[in-house]
């Protein structure tokens, strides 16, 4: 079914009211809330890198706090284990049967804090739940629900003690993004209201789990033009044949960055998406799932550069709205 003007700016509205919600606690960032709250709205996943103390981890208390839904809060470390976030099978002796215990990663908004600090094989336990929305313990499988939303950081100045994401790990984020160190007036914002140390928990919920549901539906019916996704897989494309890259982007973040340009167009008050979606989107979709080649790396080359390159390549539509 086609999404209507009337309700295009409904959703719009709703989004708006979302991102103040969460401004709340992170003043200055609705560039990155909004990306964040594109991704939960399409079903995906966010990947938080930025120095500390840069207020990643209030972003994700506060968006879960937002959700009227449960949240949950892991904090990655060396010795966690699989089970640890998985949940674990448990004989009851009074009843003769295995009983699951379900772990935290059973929650509508998780919080993986630090996700980098935890060992490969623990890390490789969220890799089925952030694709399938299934965790499968002994065989069992077990849906965490929807909508569910994990939301991860990590430090990359520190890496003494840390692991870094697989490739496969890091294809399954929809959006990866930083926030940065705010400007002067949002400094002095804080600075004054420095006695406040808990922003996020002030932050209400304004939405029901059921109403992101809603959302999301709503969003994942936005019309696209074929020539719109051709232009598309032309930027998708050129990351894979782009000199300097030694694995450019995968059929799936093409597939993330078409549903996350849905989102993008209706937050916008449109029922259709256009060139412009695809570009504001196509570097926190797509540029942590392309990686370097190790001598362009040395000489300075990012995967940033290989996307907007990529971007540049491509030829946008004359694309007019349905």
């Amino acid at each position: 079914m086609a999404v209507t003007q009337e309700q295009a700016d409904w959703f719009a509205g709703a989004f708006a009211q979302l991102v103040g919600n969460v401004d709340k606690a992170i003043l200055g960032k609705e560039h990155s809330i909004r990306l964040v709250i594109t991704a939960m709205l399409s079903g995906g996943h966010v990947l938080l890198e930025d120095v500390p103390g840069t207020g990643k981890t209030v972003l994700a208390k506060a968006l879960a706090n937002t959700v009227e839904g449960t949240q949950s809060r892991i904090q990655f470390t060396p010795d966690l284990l699989p089970s640890d976030v998985t949940g674990v099978t448990i004989y009851d002796q009074s009843t003769g049967r295995f009983e699951f215990h379900a772990g935290p990663i059973f929650a509508t908004v998780v919080l993986a804090d630090e996700i980098n600090r935890a060992s490969p094989k623990t890390q490789s336990a969220l890799l089925e739940v952030m694709e399938e929305g299934v965790v499968t313990v002994d065989g069992v499988g077990h849906p965490v629900g929807s909508p569910f939303i994990v939301i991860a950081t990590q430090n990359p100045v520190e890496q003494a003690g840390t692991y870094s994401l697989p490739e496969a790990q890091l294809d399954r984020f929809l959006i990866k993004t930083s926030l940065g160190y705010p400007d002067h007036a949002t400094t002095v914002d804080l600075l004054l209201d420095s006695s406040n140390r808990a922003r996020a928990s002030a932050v209400r919920p304004i939405i029901a789990a059921d109403s992101v549901s809603t959302l999301a539906q709503l969003a994942s019916e936005v019309h696209t033009d074929a020539s719109v996704m051709g232009y598309l897989s032309e930027i998708v494309t050129a990351t894979r044949d782009d000199k300097d890259s030694a694995l450019g982007v995968s059929i799936r973040g093409a597939l993330a960055l078409a549903r996350a340009a849905k989102t993008w167009a209706i937050a916008a008050g449109r029922t259709y998406v256009t060139p412009d979606d695809i570009r504001d989107l196509a570097l926190p979709v797509l540029a942590h799932r392309v990686i370097v080649d190790p001598e362009s790396e040395f000489a300075g080359v990012t995967a940033a550069d290989v996307v907007e390159r990529a971007v540049a390549s491509a030829t946008p539509p004359a694309y007019r709205a349905a």
